[in-house]
């Protein structure tokens, strides 16, 4: 797969398709996680369309105590906080900006408060996972047998830790996550609040919120999401 990430963001954008169901569905892009070796964590959703209603941006970040902050674009009962907002502080702000500089790096900005610089790659490992995004059909991402066995496997390839891609978020919904793109974090720099963050590195402890995995090495994706509120969906099993 040859596809840069900006291409593959500009295709998504020019047209945006939902999966076929009755659960909540979400198309879009982002940043799966950047860790920084200060303990600083940032997350990037840019849902481009949403089964719901309202596409929106998101920023998900942590402090190195732990506290997790999810700033959105959206009414929080439409977005991210919806399924994550249980153990994590709310804010909604008025604008989150993505902006290209090159096929391969890309400035994230929130008003003056964010200035977020990322330096993307395909790699081996990327392209391996990139390749079986595209001939996955649809009904094995909405498999809890398929996505249980697939996690395990991409965190091996990715070297990222543990991954999951079905399972419980903090609200109680389950989740199944399709990434169907995937390419690598190697650079950047973020400033938040005035606070500089320091150097990528993963934390002493990974972290999760529910049983939502949050990688250990930076990653960048195009793909797509599904929750539902049902007990029989997802597992809590470690």
């Amino acid at each position: 797969m040859k596809t840069t990430p900006r291409q593959s963001v500009t295709s998504a954008a020019a047209g945006p398709r939902l999966v076929q169901g009755s659960d909540e569905r979400f198309t879009g892009y982002g940043v799966m996680g950047v860790p920084y070796a200060s303990g600083h964590y940032l997350v990037l959703r840019d849902m481009l369309a949403s089964s719901l209603g309202t596409a929106y941006r998101a920023i998900w970040h942590r402090d190195p105590t732990g506290r997790w902050t999810i700033f959105t674009t959206a009414d929080p009962a439409v977005s991210c906080p919806r399924y994550f907002g249980s153990v994590a502080e709310v804010e909604q702000v008025p604008a989150i900006e993505v902006r290209w500089r090159d096929d391969w790096s890309v400035h994230v900005t929130m008003g003056t408060r964010l200035s977020w610089r990322l330096a993307l790659k395909a790699t081996s490992a990327t392209r391996a996972m990139t390749t079986m995004g595209a001939v996955m059909p649809q009904r094995a991402w909405n498999s809890d047998a398929v996505l249980g066995s697939m996690g395990p496997m991409a965190g091996g390839v990715l070297r990222s830790g543990r991954v999951r891609l079905h399972g419980r978020t903090p609200n109680g919904q389950g989740f199944k996550a399709a990434p169907l793109q995937v390419w690598r974090v190697i650079d950047g720099d973020a400033e938040l609040d005035g606070t500089p963050l320091g150097d990528l590195g993963p934390l002493t402890e990974q972290s999760r919120l529910g049983d939502f995995w949050l990688p250990q090495r930076g990653l960048f994706f195009v793909g797509q999401a599904r929750f539902t509120a049902s007990a029989d969906t997802a597992t809590t099993n470690d």
